[in-house]
């Protein structure tokens, strides 16, 4: 009887129901949030350089090149405060509201963007465009996904960051297409057309709980819900967090620095892949091609660590992919040559697959459904900060050496610390469904 009962947290069957209208919507944020503000960079960053470089003053089409890639940098810091601001917006009014109104607003800033025609109307429209993305995709979607599938996070999550990778592997050679054919105002616009577009169809469509469907969290039965999931009367005695208390737990600022490591690393490698597979003599659009293989290997890493996830716990996952990660990278820097280029591109493929599955999984699994929001709202910030600190790196590596594989030998040292920080944390301290699960267990022994 009891291990019937541990199950329910360890199920890895994919029997969503309607749920599967969450992951849908979740996959198809993270597609726009990593076409719009990361891999779709590679082109617009291009396009604005090469109609304007001489027009704004720059002597070259590189200068203004990195003028921009600077500029990203910046988006990001005041990313930083705004999502503080989204993460208190989404307690107010919830994560399927606050999707779809920052949905809708990355799509008009997506638009804005792409007739920008100065360096401040550029950054502005890079800047609204990040931060609204990320609000919608990370800020509501992992408050959507942690309310609808509790237990089922792992898994869950590794269909919906598929998004990132089918992202990386479609939405840059669809850019491509439609900047080239209609010009970077028009062919921006139709993809900011169909962010909004979907923005407002989730209104309507999406519910922040189950309930709101006469459905319980992870599709269960109402039985197996009121037997096996923390009650509102638990909740309001063991549950009350306040920022102060947040600021001044040790799991919160563990939490965002395992996740904020592993995001600095990925972040780290991918929008730097093509320069640094140049660097073993592949040719531009060779190294492009290996990204895009490398994209589409991540779907496997995606759904293969949410399963590992599922059935093996956050923790044995986490640690899992930071011993191959570290591998991946060890192989590019020892053999640093064609060699390691193509057997790096394969396994980090596998991890960038798994990495954006941790960004909620973990707190999740840490902290549980219940006051979610103003967990998120505290955590997302501060691991945003950690993730940032990725292009320090590698701007100090290219300008140090003249090379990025001093930035790798960093990044590995980054996750071997991760391994000892995800070892000594209490990956379910805070979870009421899991306490409720562990004290139903002890019942039924």
């Amino acid at each position: 009887m009891a291990e019937k009962k541990k199950l329910q947290s360890e199920n890895v069957k994919s029997n969503f129901g309607k749920g599967w209208i969450i992951i849908l919507y979740c996959l198809i944020m993270f597609w726009f949030l990593i076409g719009f503000s990361i891999d779709g960079q590679n082109i617009i960053i291009e396009v604005f350089a090469g109609n304007n470089w001489e027009k704004l003053g720059f002597e070259s089409q590189t200068a203004l090149h990195a003028k921009l890639l600077e500029l990203a940098m910046w988006a990001g810091f005041i990313g930083v405060v705004a999502y503080f601001v989204i993460g208190r917006i989404c307690m107010k009014i919830g994560g399927r509201r606050t999707s779809a109104l920052f949905l809708t607003l990355a799509g008009l800033s997506y638009i804005y963007y792409g007739r920008a025609d100065s360096i401040m109307s550029y950054f502005i429209g890079l800047t609204l465009v990040t931060i609204f993305i990320n609000g919608a995709a990370y800020i509501g979607g992992g408050n959507l996904v942690t309310q609808w599938f509790p237990k089922k996070k792992g898994l869950v999550n590794g269909y919906t960051t598929m998004g990132h990778n089918l992202g990386s592997a479609l939405y840059v050679p669809l850019i491509s297409f439609l900047v080239a054919s209609l010009g970077m105002a028009n062919g921006m616009m139709v993809t900011g057309i169909a962010a909004v577009v979907i923005g407002v169809i989730s209104y309507f469509v999406i519910r922040d709980m189950p309930q709101e469907m006469g459905l319980y969290p992870d599709n269960v039965t109402k039985e197996v819900y009121e037997a096996e999931y923390a009650s509102g009367e638990e909740v309001s005695e063991k549950s009350r967090w306040t920022v102060a208390k947040l600021l001044k737990t040790k799991e919160m600022w563990l939490v965002a620095f395992i996740v904020g490591i592993n995001q600095l690393v990925t972040t780290g490698v991918m929008s730097q892949m093509v320069p640094r597979n140049m660097e073993f003599g592949f040719t531009q659009a060779e190294a492009v091609s290996l990204m895009t293989v490398c994209a589409l290997i991540g779907l496997a890493g995606s759904v293969g660590f949410g399963f590992l996830d599922q059935k093996m716990g956050v923790k044995t996952a986490i640690i899992c992919y930071l011993v191959w990660y570290s591998a991946a990278l060890i192989i590019n820097v020892v053999f640093n040559n064609a060699i390691g280029g193509y057997i790096c591109v394969a396994m980090v493929g596998i991890a960038i697959g798994a990495a954006a599955n941790f960004m909620t999984s973990l707190p999740a699994s840490v902290f549980g459904r219940h006051n979610f929001d103003l967990v998120y709202s505290i955590y997302f910030p501060i691991m945003e900060i950690v993730l940032m600190l990725n292009y320090i790196i590698n701007s100090k590596a290219l300008s140090w050496t003249g090379s990025l594989r001093g930035a790798y030998v960093v990044f590995i040292a980054l996750l071997i610390i991760n391994i000892v920080l995800i070892s000594v944390l209490n990956t379910r301290k805070y979870n009421l469904d899991y306490q409720k699960e562990d004290e139903v267990l002890k019942k039924n022994a």
